[in-house]
């Protein structure tokens, strides 16, 4: 008999026999589990095994149900798998007609067809959400470094062709047709001086309307012309066809606060999108850019500039 059992005694309170354990003048009673906890525990035991028997349950045991599968099957052949796989192709044929419709079709014609806007702006959201949110926020709203797709200002163009083109292709992606261009990075390659750099920032900020260093501002200006005026253009708007952004609009993809640009200014950032060809089907893509160009309005072919 060990000592615990020895130590056994009733205690006087309850009546209950102790199971012999004390702690700092504590004693462990032995009260017995209440009946319903019981039923309930060997209940769940036997939906376990049941549970075990008729679904996937077992891992590591290669070859157990004969299929040569890493678990055991079950004898009802259940798999979540499959049924994702399953509703997948459901899912896909419900909305084959939808994007069959949308194929080739213009951005105009979607906005004058309110079935199909309905089915671009469901499939265009469910994309969103799966493949760019990550980097553009789930409201497309952007980051510092990510651009804000709600307000209607386009590096590389905003009609629904190019940004069709910019989804399909990428920006400085691998892809053979993507976008592509890259701001020296004047500071970290000993371009300019420090000096320079806050100067050219003093300028830039003074295009749109705030009050630098007068003395700064003419220093920079000159700067400017002689290293900037190649992409940016004489007047700051910017040039598309390189991704140059407009420096007057007050819209700053890096932050706009003097320290911001003189960072972007001294490392010369270079963004990456990937490219969505092969990724992504065809029609996909005509829904992202669909959804993309009405986010912000878009703009029509005509009106989209290659250069400013």
């Amino acid at each position: 008999m060990s000592d615990h059992e020895e130590n056994r005694e009733t205690d006087a309170h309850s009546g209950t026999e102790t199971t012999g354990h004390e702690w700092d003048g504590i004693k462990e009673l032995d009260t017995p589990l209440p009946r319903w906890w019981l039923y309930t525990f060997y209940a769940c035991v036997v939906i376990g095994v049941v549970y075990m028997i008729f679904l996937p349950a077992i891992p590591a045991l290669p070859g157990l149900s004969g299929s040569g599968s890493d678990h055991t099957r079950g004898l009802s052949n259940n798999s979540e798998r499959a049924n994702v796989a399953a509703a997948m192709l459901d899912l896909e044929a419900s909305r084959a007609e939808g994007f069959e419709r949308l194929r080739g079709t213009s951005i105009d014609a979607i906005e004058d067809d309110p079935d199909l806007l309905g089915f671009v702006r469901a499939a265009g959201d469910a994309a969103f959400g799966n493949y760019c949110s990550t980097c553009h926020g789930s409201g497309a709203q952007g980051f510092v470094g990510y651009p804000n797709l709600n307000d209607d200002v386009w590096l590389w163009g905003g009609s629904y062709d190019e940004i069709r083109t910019t989804i399909r292709f990428g920006i400085r992606s691998e892809h053979l047709d993507t976008h592509f261009s890259q701001m020296p990075a004047y500071g970290r390659d000993g371009l300019l001086t420090r000096s320079e750099i806050g100067d050219v920032a003093d300028y830039v900020l003074s295009l749109s309307g705030q009050d630098r260093p007068a003395d700064a501002v003419t220093r920079g200006g000159a700067t400017y012309a002689s290293q900037c005026v190649s992409c940016h253009m004489a007047d700051a708007t910017g040039d598309r066809t390189q991704g140059a952004p407009n420096l007057i609009d007050q819209d700053w993809l890096y932050g706009g606060t003097r320290d911001q640009i003189v960072a972007t200014i001294y490392r010369g950032p270079y963004g990456v999108m990937p490219a969505w060809e092969g990724r992504l089907n065809d029609t996909t893509i005509d829904a992202l850019a669909a959804y993309v160009y009405l986010l912000g309005g878009g703009e029509a072919a005509a009106s989209s500039p290659t250069g400013q």
